[in-house]
């Protein structure tokens, strides 16, 4: 059992905005990404795996010598903790992005999985597991205390036996043990907020919705419920850019209800949304909403770098460019070791209401974007915060939970089949 070194209860006191938040997570840029760094070396992987600012440390939350779920690498993916209630902060919750055929369990199981690591005393334990889940990834804490996390899948192989009509991957709510939330006490597939490849999950103060899907052409959600905090009842939409470009003014069109909760990447389609060339992650600060978007600006069908965009919410929806490589940002070139931005994948809002994201490369980057933006609505200020020396993995599931100085990022698919959730501290943290 790993003896964590945070207090939560007194971290819970930093909150996420104010001078506090700021000052913890201040830094001066690295250099450049870690190509001279980069190696298999266990030794250094499982203690040290990031290039980080000076005055930062790092440490192993929970890696496999803690829970080992599966024969091949767990890849856990998104992370979050208990936002809400009287132990808010103290339990870190990760889905484990694991595909059929590569999901055998150690005990001989199969499908996907949820995990759960007490931060005040280190125990990490298996949450829930079922053998018809299949890529669990984007995973989000609800306003009314419950978990929503989904699969990122097409074509499912395990079907949902209760929606076996359901041609794509489902939205699930696991509602925890009101006396222990270490522990999973039900669990519901909704099919209202549709069946697609999800990737993110994210509320807004209102209790609606905003999702991903991550196919090469596909859309940004919004599902709005009938009634707050049920999300079994309500009506899905998806983006439109009205001058069907990819920015400018937009709007969020209804869908086809019947046809959204077995297949809102068709519906989505017929309502003539606007498609994205691989929308990931998704982050709500103030009233934007930011979108990694992997392979966009695509042009003349060739992938490009990626970019993120920001949307911003409200009677009149505007989407622009937030990050764009050559703007912004620098153009990479991994073949010569250079430096730049390239397959951006998961967001956080920091605690200095700047938005942080990971990268889904080798070697794997977090950069940090100013909120603050110029003309034409890019950030005014993209930096370089670290960058993963492992030679294979990617870090993924960028989270800040109470500590305002303590961000949390998992490292999936390591070169040395060892994956593990780091916590990387700033030098004013609480």
């Amino acid at each position: 059992m790993r003896n964590m070194l945070t207090t939560v209860a007194a971290s819970a006191l930093c909150g996420y905005l104010g001078a506090a938040g700021a000052e913890a997570m201040d830094f001066d840029p690295i250099p450049a990404s870690a190509y001279a760094e980069a190696t298999t070396d266990k030794t250094i992987l499982d203690t040290v795996p990031w290039l980080i600012p000076d005055g930062y440390s790092q440490r192993i939350v929970s890696d496999e010598t803690d829970l080992d779920i599966y024969q091949l690498n767990d890849r856990p993916a998104f992370i979050v903790t208990n936002e809400t209630g009287p132990l808010a902060g103290r339990y870190l919750y990760r889905t484990h992005e694991t595909y059929p055929g590569k999901d055998a369990h150690l005990d001989g199981r199969s499908g996907g999985a949820l995990s759960v690591v007490d931060l005040e005393t280190g125990a990490t334990r298996l949450l829930a597991t079922r053998a018809d889940w299949e890529v669990l990834d984007g995973l989000t804490w609800t306003p009314w205390g419950s978990l929503l996390f989904a699969e990122e899948t097409d074509e499912p192989q395990y079907p949902d036996p209760d929606y076996p009509d359901a041609k794509r991957g489902l939205v699930y709510e696991l509602k925890l043990n009101k006396d222990d939330p270490t522990v999973a006490q039900s669990v519901t597939a909704l099919p209202s907020l549709g069946a697609v490849r999800h990737e993110a999950v994210e509320f807004d103060h209102k209790g609606n919705v905003y999702l991903s899907s991550s196919n090469r052409d596909s859309y940004i959600y919004k599902f709005v419920p009938k009634k707050r905090g049920n999300l079994s009842k309500g009506k899905l939409y998806a983006l439109r850019v009205k001058n069907g470009g990819q920015t400018g003014s937009a709007k969020w069109v209804p869908l086809n209800m019947n046809q959204a909760r077995i297949d809102a990447h068709e519906a989505a389609l017929a309502a003539n949304a606007t498609p994205y060339c691989n929308p990931e992650d998704i982050e709500l600060i103030g009233q934007k909403l930011y979108v990694a978007v992997k392979c966009e600006p695509r042009i003349d069908g060739i992938d490009g770098p990626g970019v993120i965009l920001s949307v911003t919410l409200g009677n009149k929806p505007k989407v622009a460019y937030f990050v764009e490589v050559g703007k912004n940002v620098p153009v990479q070139n991994a073949a010569a070791g250079i430096t730049g931005f390239f397959r951006p994948e998961t967001l956080a809002a920091g605690p200095d209401g700047k938005l942080w994201i990971t990268e889904d490369t080798q070697p794997s980057d977090i950069w940090v974007a100013d909120t603050h933006t110029e003309a034409g609505g890019l950030s005014s200020g993209v930096k370089l915060f670290a960058s993963l020396k492992d030679a294979e993995a990617v870090g993924t599931g960028i989270y800040f939970g109470a500590d305002a100085g303590t961000l949390y990022v998992n490292v999936h698919d390591s070169a040395t089949g060892n994956d593990k959730t780091m916590a990387i501290t700033g030098q004013h943290s609480h």
